[in-house]
């Protein structure tokens, strides 16, 4: 997995979303969904089809929005470069899967 650089950037916003300073049910869905990211991206890695794998990294793609909608509307600002950079690396990732 430390080859893996989409993994290795969505377990630093894991981490990262962990520090900031919300509550509530927000929380634990910026939580959840940020650590969805990274579930489905080794999931996805372990698939055996494209077809497969490119399903599994939609859905850390879909959860990887979810994050960063909740980024937006809590103003965390601090975390919107990081955010951009792993979307940026996920979108790459499934257009690079033939099917």
């Amino acid at each position: 997995m430390k080859n893996f650089r989409c993994y290795q950037l969505a377990k630093e916003l894991y981490k990262l979303v962990q520090t900031q300073p919300i509550k509530g049910e927000a929380r634990s869905q910026i939580v959840r969904a940020s650590m969805s990211v990274c579930l489905n991206l080794i999931e996805g890695s372990a698939r055996p089809t494209q077809k497969d794998r490119k399903r599994f990294f939609y859905m850390a793609l879909a959860s990887h929005r979810e994050v960063q909608g909740i980024i937006d509307l809590y103003d965390l600002n601090s975390l919107n470069n990081k955010a951009d950079i792993l979307g940026a690396h996920i979108y790459k990732l499934i257009q690079v899967i033939q099917t």
